[in-house]
């Protein structure tokens, strides 16, 4: 049943991503050039894939050679591709939101305008920041031992590690907190200074005695309905891993306990659906592709039900 619901998690990110990766690098292709919003989508997307790889040889090798994973090199190592991909895509996700608050947002002030037309340059530094991260998290998965002792105990002797376990659970914890953190602050902070950019928007359109909403009204709300189930995706996937964290500390050997690290997958999954919807040129190509396979799926019907009739 777990490797069922790999699979099925699998196929259905990799089209997603897929789908997004071939357009943007099909347009790339055609146009000889690329915007900066399409290749922010298109590495998303990639990090994504690499990502659903990550999980889908994990539960291969969890289910068809059980005592392989649970040994030290192979769980670290696992460990450490999943949460840098995973990573990455967040960072990738948050450096969206960016790119609609400078954008879509409206404001006088000169730091805000002059960040806005270093917007390209402030979003290599962020990455770059992400990759600080990275190496601290490298440094502090060697000096405290996060995943070692984990798999290194024996199931015999597990209540007597029981307070070293919870110690290590909450160590991992906090590492894993620090690394989230700024991306979702940032993505908040993107967020509301979006909801102030509507709100002096709509302020002005009362002072010009219109009712009607103008285009950059619109533009605002669509914006902050991507922030918004952006932020949600990324609470519950925040929650879902301390839920899947607490558990493999508390229960290490209990294969169970990979059912909740398949929740993980909701956030990646879920938004790069919203992204497709939320842009107009991958809906288009979405819509067209689904056209046509309902087509082909009507006269492939068609054709069997003749062949039937002739029998």
């Amino acid at each position: 049943m777990y490797l069922i619901l790999v699979i099925a998690v699998f196929i259905t990110g990799m089209l997603g991503n897929m789908f997004t990766v071939l357009v943007n690098c099909s347009d790339w292709v055609k146009n000889q050039k690329i915007t900066f919003i399409n290749f922010i989508l298109l590495c998303l997307s990639a990090s994504r894939i690499s990502s659903l790889l990550v999980v889908f040889i994990n539960a291969t090798i969890l289910e068809l050679a059980p005592h392989l994973y649970y040994s030290y090199n192979v769980a670290k190592y696992t460990d450490i591709f999943w949460f840098i991909t995973d990573q990455l895509s967040t960072w990738l996700a948050t450096c969206l939101s960016i790119f609609y608050l400078f954008q879509i947002a409206h404001y006088s002030h000169p730091l805000f305008l002059w960040l806005k037309w270093r917007l390209r340059g402030i979003l290599v530094i962020f990455l770059v920041f992400y990759l600080l991260f990275l190496i601290f998290y490298f440094l502090l998965h060697e000096i405290l031992p996060l995943w070692r002792d984990i798999y290194v105990i024996p199931k015999s002797n597990l209540t007597s590690f029981s307070d070293i376990i919870k110690n290590i659970a909450i160590q991992n914890i906090i590492v894993f907190d620090i690394m989230y953190l700024v991306p979702f602050l940032v993505s908040l902070a993107s967020l509301l200074l979006l909801f102030f950019s509507l709100v002096k928007s709509s302020q002005n359109l009362v002072r010009i005695s219109t009712n009607s909403e103008d285009s950059r009204t619109k533009i605002h709300k669509k914006a902050m309905k991507m922030l918004v189930s952006f932020l949600v995706l990324f609470i519950i996937h925040i929650f879902c891993m301390h839920v899947a964290l607490w558990l493999t500390f508390l229960f290490p050997l209990n294969r169970s306990i990979s059912f909740v690290w398949l929740t993980l997958n909701i956030f990646p999954l879920t938004h790069s659906i919203i992204l497709i919807l939320g842009n107009s040129k991958l809906r288009q190509r979405a819509i067209h592709v689904l056209q046509h396979l309902k087509r082909q799926l009507q006269e492939l019907i068609l054709s069997l039900h003749r062949v039937s009739s002739l029998h």
